[in-house]
């Protein structure tokens, strides 16, 4: 057995920070429904819009703030009712979004996982006022899209911008997006809870029930609360980028060279401050190097976390035009406010010595 654990599977999910859990200790202590007429569900209301305000105030967001179970009922309250007379995805985009955008046209990417421009001109140019879904950070990839020149380029056509920011919210700035999903526990706040960032409530259809008329449903105070309280508790620098993972670059970039020591291959590498890798091995598919990691006390993935059981090739790895081989040994590395450089060297060394007994079994 393994005394200690090295978890990198973040992206997944990332442990609930201490002020979170007090938060929602806080919010269960004190709970009332803040639909609530009486002064019990008044007192809740205001701290709900405390939690809102102070949210809101961490993602230096001016705009509207929808309260959700997460970034997949976000995803699906945006896709479903924006106002908007056509959808567009890209290819790479996370299952949640591409189930949400049923016949959605589909954009391509480079192999690098950018979004390309061009198509991207192409198909939001055909006379409709659509709605172009783009991640933020890919979830498998670790790719940040140029959002800047992709709002440009779908608001030159009447459309509105929506970003998938569960991988970067609380880790770097918010892009120029028109709506925005945002998911608590990818930042250290508990699972349960997460927003709909909406620049102007007139871009969204309402559906009636609570949050504004946007969304049905009692309002989870408690994990309200801790969402704010997690936020608040993020180290920045003064680019608004987290210092933790600031901090893990080094040992990052030390990574990615002894992965191409050993013929490697860090799939798009992001190149920039990335908290997401996704890193093929020669000569053992994925799921054998999970099983090695996992024995090894290293918790990694294969994919996002939706879809890491599955034996399809990943979309996203097929949408880049991954070579099989490279596609069917990537797995997915990610960290977070708990990892140090210790735990990324801890897995380049368990990852050395995997690919070493891959190459001598080939031989």
């Amino acid at each position: 057995m393994v005394a200690e654990r090295t978890h990198l599977d973040h992206a997944a999910t990332t442990p609930v920070r201490p002020e979170a859990q007090a938060a929602v200790a806080e919010g269960l202590r004190d709970w009332a429904n803040p639909s609530s007429p009486h002064a019990a569900g008044r007192a809740a209301r205001a701290a709900l819009e405390d939690a809102r305000a102070r949210i809101r105030s961490v993602l230096d967001w001016d705009g509207e703030l929808i309260f959700t179970s997460g970034a997949t009922e976000s995803i699906a309250i945006a896709l479903a009712h924006a106002d908007c007379t056509g959808r567009a995805v890209s290819a790479i985009e996370h299952d949640s979004v591409l189930r949400a955008a049923g016949d959605a046209t589909r954009l391509p990417v480079r192999p690098n996982g950018a979004l390309d421009m061009d198509v991207l001109a192409a198909v939001v140019g055909r006379g409709e006022r659509p709605l172009v879904a783009v991640q933020a950070v890919n979830s498998e990839l670790g790719t940040a899209q140029d959002l800047a020149g992709i709002a440009a380029i779908v608001r030159d056509a009447g459309g509105l911008l929506f970003a998938d920011c569960a991988q970067s919210a609380g880790k770097v700035p918010l892009p120029d997006a028109d709506l925005m999903a945002v998911s608590a526990h990818k930042f250290g706040g508990p699972p349960g809870i997460g927003a709909l960032l909406v620049r102007d409530f007139a871009m969204l259809r309402a559906t009636g029930g609570q949050e504004f008329g946007y969304r049905g449903g009692t309002e989870n105070l408690p994990g309200a609360l801790a969402m704010a309280a997690a936020l608040e508790a993020a180290d920045r620098l003064d680019d608004g980028t987290a210092a933790w993972l600031a901090e893990l670059q080094p040992a990052l970039l030390d990574l990615r060279m002894k992965v191409a020591d050993q013929g490697g291959t860090v799939l798009a590498d992001p190149g920039r401050p990335a908290a997401i890798l996704s890193i093929a091995m020669p000569g053992m598919k994925a799921a054998a190097q999970l099983i090695r990691f996992d024995l090894a006390g290293i918790a990694v993935s294969a994919g996002s976390a939706c879809s890491s059981g599955s034996l399809k090739t990943s979309h996203v790895l097929d949408a880049i035009r991954a070579p099989a081989d490279l596609a069917d040994s990537a797995i997915r590395v990610s960290v977070g406010w708990t990892t140090t450089p210790g735990d990324i060297a801890r897995f380049a060394e368990a990852w050395t010595g995997i690919a070493q007994d891959a190459r001598s079994r080939a031989a």
